[in-house]
């Protein structure tokens, strides 16, 4: 978590924003069409399987289109992939491969 408070502290240099996403991100001032994004890639990690048509309807009609949908999709779904990898394998840990 702390990489990507810092990467998006680096990128929207929001001090601010930041302390509220991680404090809750369901209550930071973000627009809609964003919680949007951040509620899909919360259900990404939580239970993939439970997206359905419907919810990637409510992301187009935000605004989103299918070239957004599919960038957030791949980098949830990476970063879910990436961070059980460095967990399964002790990065950070030192009792770990790595």
């Amino acid at each position: 978590m702390d990489s990507h408070a810092e990467f998006l502290r680096r990128v929207t240099q929001d001090e601010a924003l930041v302390t509220a996403i991680l404090t809750d991100w369901r209550t930071a001032p973000v627009p809609a069409n964003e919680m949007a994004m951040l509620a899909y890639a919360v259900d990404i990690t939580e239970d993939a399987v439970r997206i359905t048509s419907a919810r990637l309807d409510e992301l187009r009609a935000l605004g989103w289109d299918d070239v957004g949908i599919l960038q957030m999709t791949s980098i949830a779904a990476w970063f879910n992939y990436i961070n059980r990898m460095a967990d399964a394998l002790g990065v950070g840990r030192g009792d770990g491969l790595a």
